[in-house]
C-alpha cells in the first residue's frame, strides 16, 4: 500500500478503538529519510518520533516549521544539548541525571514523559512502578521540566491480556500521580502503543501512540 493508504488505515483503526478523546498519532520516522517523513506530513501528520539526534536535526532542517518532533528513544545525557531546542516533548525521562541536564540546557519549559517499565522485563528501560512517585517528586527541583505524562512499552507478545495489563498499570499509575496535583507534574497524558499493539493501548486510554512500521512499510 502507499503512504496515503497506510495513514488512512491507521487512522480508521484508531477511530474504531477510541473510548474517549482520540489520541495524537506520532509517526515514528527514525528509520526512514526526510522524503518519507514529508510524505507523511502531506497526509496531515504533524507529530514525528525520532531516537537519534542526527536524524532529528536533519528532519528539522528539511521539513515544514509546524512539524513537531518527539524524542522517543533512550537519551544520552551528553546529547541533550543537541536536541533540546527542537523537541515538542521527550518521552524517555528515566533518571535524575538526565533531568538535571535537560534543566541545565533548556531555556524554556520542556514537556517530558517519565518512562516506566510496567512489564517488568529486563530488556525494557524505565523506572520500576514503585520508583515513579519519588522520582517525580525529586524532579520538582528542576524548573524547566514539566512532566506531562508517563510512557511505557508492552512486551512483544500475542497474549492480549499481558499487553492490556501493561497499559492498564500505566493508566492506574498516571491516575495516582495526577491525584497528587503536583504543579510541576500535571501528568495527564499516556504515551503508549506501537504498530503491533496500538489498538489495545487506545482502548486503555493512550493519548499518544508511536507508530512506525505500519505507516512506512
Amino acid at each position: 500500500m502507499s503512504i496515503s493508504d497506510n495513514v488512512k488505515q491507521v487512522q480508521s483503526i484508531m477511530a474504531a478503538h477510541v473510548q474517549h478523546a482520540e489520541p495524537t498519532l506520532i509517526a515514528v520516522t527514525k528509520s526512514v529519510g526526510v522524503d518519507v517523513a514529508n510524505a507523511l506530513y502531506e497526509e496531515g501528520i504533524r507529530d514525528f518520533g525520532e531516537n537519534r539526534p542526527d536524524s532529528l536535526l536533519e528532519k528539522v532542517k528539511r521539513m515544514p516549521e509546524d512539524a513537531k518532533f518527539h524524542f522517543i528513544g533512550t537519551l544520552q545525557t551528553r546529547k541533550v544539548r543537541q536536541i533540546i531546542d527542537h523537541v515538542a516533548a521527550i518521552h524517555s525521562l528515566d533518571r535524575l541525571s538526565l533531568a538535571a541536564e535537560i534543566d541545565k540546557r533548556a531555556n524554556k519549559t520542556i514537556d517530558c514523559f517519565v518512562q516506566v517499565n510496567t512489564s517488568g522485563e529486563d530488556s525494557k528501560h524505565g523506572l520500576e512502578i514503585e520508583e515513579v512517585m519519588p522520582f517525580i517528586e525529586n524532579c520538582k527541583q528542576y524548573p524547566h521540566i514539566r512532566i506531562i505524562g508517563l510512557m511505557t512499552m508492552a512486551p512483544f507478545t500475542e497474549e492480549e491480556t499481558v499487553v492490556r495489563e501493561t497499559f492498564s498499570r500505566l493508566r492506574q499509575l498516571r491516575d495516582e500521580v495526577t491525584a497528587k496535583a503536583f504543579e510541576h507534574a500535571p501528568c495527564t497524558e499516556l504515551s503508549m502503543g506501537m504498530s503491533n499493539d496500538y489498538p489495545i493501548a487506545i482502548e486503555e486510554g493512550a493519548s499518544f501512540v508511536r507508530i512506525g512500521t505500519v505507516l512506512v512499510q
